[in-house]
């Protein structure tokens, strides 16, 4: 599938999380330990908020691991909030409009995993998108389908809901037309200000998902460790997989489950329940 890491708090050097950690996002682009396979290096994504208007975004259909540039930019780009993205491909060509993340506005979006079924029923899943955000879908994939469909049920107003209501929508649709549905995955999301992130799979175990722990917790299990110490309140990483092997330094997200992390280092849970919306009846 694809791995994903984003940060919220202080403002940091890209490379510091992409580089230079034990189980980085870069190394899970060759080793991932929890992932679908271990190698997802059909692309990659950086998608960052800095001084401009809106985030940043840099994709590359190079891998991760032997993109200069990459090292280049992450070792200069310094940001309070930013999403890594790097990508195993499913049956979608390997093109850098299908790279994560996907923007739009101030948003970001990123999804690990799949939508089963998805070249049977996708006519009726792009009529359902806003006639005003269809002409940007300029990509293959599943996921990018899901951002727009989640733009057009609110999700510059409301992430977790508007989510809910896609995934209600994209299983309804599956089972009017007599397929089993299987939405999969993870998904990322921010507007710049907080990051919000889902767990869920319609059956079966869903995608790994986990949160760094608070940094009076991180400071308690590692006094002596440099990175910690610099730490601040604000600081949390939402991950794929964990970074480093530190025992209590990550709780995992429970599955069917959404968090907003918000300034302060805050991290909210609630159940993730998809909806029936009225775009399902289209």
């Amino acid at each position: 599938m694809c791995r994903w890491m984003a940060w919220l708090g202080q403002p940091v050097l890209v490379e510091e999380l992409l580089f230079n950690t034990q189980h980085g996002i870069v190394d899970q682009s060759l080793h991932a330990r929890m992932g679908a396979e271990p190698t997802n290096g059909d692309g990659f994504g950086l998608g960052w908020y800095g001084q401009g208007d809106g985030p940043g975004l840099y994709r590359s259909v190079a891998p991760a691991w032997s993109d200069q540039n990459l090292r280049e930019i992450a070792a200069h780009i310094e940001s309070p909030l930013f999403f890594a993205h790097v990508r195993a491909a499913i049956g979608s060509p390997v093109q850098e409009t299908n790279c994560h993340p996907f923007r739009y506005g101030k948003g970001l979006f990123v999804h690990n995993g799949h939508v089963d079924h998805f070249h049977e029923p996708p006519r009726e899943l792009m009529l359902a998108i806003d006639p005003g955000l269809f002409a940007d879908v300029v990509g293959s994939t599943d996921t990018e389908v899901v951002f727009k469909l989640a733009l057009t049920n609110g999700l510059e107003s409301d992430p977790v809901a508007a989510i809910e209501r896609t995934v209600g929508m994209i299983e309804g649709t599956a089972r009017r037309l007599g397929l089993a549905p299987l939405v999969q995955g993870t998904f990322g999301v921010s507007d710049g200000d907080c990051l919000w992130a889902v767990r869920y799979a319609t059956r079966g175990r869903a995608r790994s998902l986990f949160a760094s722990a608070d940094v009076d917790t991180l400071r308690a299990l590692a006094p002596d460790n440099e990175r910690v110490k610099r730490l601040s309140i604000d600081d949390r990483v939402i991950v794929s997989e964990p970074f480093a092997d530190l025992p209590g330094a990550w709780q995992e997200i429970p599955e069917t489950t959404a968090v907003v992390v918000r300034r302060g280092g805050v991290l909210e849970e609630r159940p993730f329940v998809p909806r029936v919306s009225e775009l399902s009846a289209v």
